[in-house]
């Protein structure tokens, strides 16, 4: 019996010092100053020293805050900036490519000195898992913050209004999927009452629940949820088109613009459902201004735009078109009797037996395409197509007969990027007068 116990003695001594080792392994790193042990400076402990780490030239994006996040247990990202400091102290300068080797903070830390610090904030309480980006994934929630239990949530037991809740307290853009089992479906625990949001709180645990547990949730339940990419095109001619614009930490600012190729803008126009990148234009401001930086190797990798911005200063703007939607073609019809213009909503009046011509024109856009000149009438329709040159065509009437009398559209055509692509004019009236 006593050999029995003195073994078991041992078993526990050595279950002790393996589960001291697992926790010793984990990355010596803290965040400190902030409202919670999930948001403040960033710290290393390394060489028996704990400093913050360096903000300046390392680049750092939502991607590498990702693993601090994970490493704290802190759910996801939210943000990352750097911090002025009012003098140079000494500090850990880690390399964000370091990083994305997925070797240790350690591993990639060098002393250096530095007045910009790294403040990260995490999510804390809510965390997208199994998803293509942070902003996407199975909703797991943790309720307490000394708990290290993450739960999955039930999809009778979340709304609308909570997903707007969640995806604004990740820093995301409004939900745009929310769905059960979309990605993954667990066995493991499961928040157990109803999220009942309002749809304007700042974090899903401020939202009330209800009083009483649900019992079970069916296989194929566990909420999978999709964040829309906070990113659109202003000041264009469609949404499809203009200055790329990325919120981040709560700020519009618009897209530095160097270094850009199609590539890059092809995830833009895919985030926006405007089909495929046509064009990529940098554009200079006239000052100095706040923009985000997005680093085209994170975003080759796959990364969302979001997880890909720094913060900087720059004159240089971005602007971007999309193939998805074309521009509306112009309309207009002219006669020896009557004019009527693109603004124009009424039709015109020809003559009999005049001459008259209706011009259609697009805004350049993308080279080539054609004009179809649609006509219909209370007895027949007919189609003219001719060639753009010059982004227009002209559809000239050498006759003017009461045949000619009813509705004309003209339909721009254009091939680009494999696709047909179409867009229609407004419909003016022709009336054709006896003389």
């Amino acid at each position: 019996m006593d050999h029995l116990l003195v073994l078991l003695l041992l078993l526990l001594w050595n279950s002790g010092l393996q589960a001291e080792e697992n926790h010793n392994s984990t990355e010596p790193v803290r965040l400190v100053g902030g409202d919670s042990r999930c948001a403040g400076t960033l710290e290393l402990k390394h060489q028996g020293d704990w400093r913050p780490v360096s903000g300046s030239d390392s680049y750092w994006t939502l991607k590498e805050a990702a693993a601090v996040c994970r490493d704290l247990d802190c759910g996801s990202a939210v943000s990352v900036e750097q911090r002025d400091e009012s003098s140079d102290r000494s500090m850990w300068r880690i390399s964000s490519y370091c990083v994305q080797s997925r070797s240790t903070l350690r591993e990639c830390a060098a002393s250096h000195s530095s007045n910009y610090i790294l403040n990260l904030t995490c999510s804390d309480s809510v965390r997208l898992v199994n998803g293509t980006s942070l902003c996407s994934g199975r909703l797991e929630v943790k309720t307490n913050p000394s708990n290290q239990w993450w739960s999955s949530v039930c999809e009778d037991d979340f709304d609308q209004q909570d997903a707007e809740v969640v995806c604004r307290q990740l820093g995301c853009g409004a939900p745009s999927v929310l769905q059960g089992a979309l990605y993954g479906d667990v066995e493991a625990s499961m928040w157990t009452k109803e999220f009942q949001c309002g749809g304007t709180e700042s974090a899903l645990l401020d939202c009330r629940s209800s009083g009483s547990d649900r019992n079970t949730c069916s296989p194929g339940k566990a909420v999978g949820l999709t964040c829309s990419e906070p990113v659109r095109l202003v000041g264009g001619d469609s949404r499809c088109a203009g200055t790329l614009e990325l919120k981040r930490q709560g700020d519009w600012r618009p897209v530095e613009g160097s270094g850009w190729t199609l590539k890059e803008a092809a995830a833009v126009c895919r985030d926006l459902d405007c089909g495929s990148a046509v064009s990529v234009e940098q554009r200079e401001g006239s000052s100095r201004r706040s923009v985000w930086w997005i680093r085209s190797d994170c975003v080759q990798s796959g990364s969302a735009l979001r997880e890909c911005a720094i913060s900087v200063s720059s004159v240089s703007i971005l602007n971007l078109t999309c193939s998805d939607l074309l521009l509306q073609p112009n309309i207009s019809g002219s006669s020896s009797v009557d004019r009527v213009s693109e603004a124009q909503q009424q039709g015109f009046h020809v003559l009999r037996g005049s001459t008259f011509t209706i011009s259609c024109s697009v805004q350049p856009q993308y080279p080539g395409g054609s004009f179809h000149l649609t006509f219909t009438s209370s007895t027949s329709a007919l189609n003219y197509t001719q060639p753009a040159v010059n982004h227009s065509a002209h559809f000239l009437f050498p006759a003017a007969e009461p045949a000619h009398q009813g509705s004309y559209r003209c339909v721009y055509h254009v091939y680009v990027f494999s696709h047909d692509f179409f867009s229609e004019s407004r419909l003016i009236s022709l009336t054709v007068a006896e003389v």
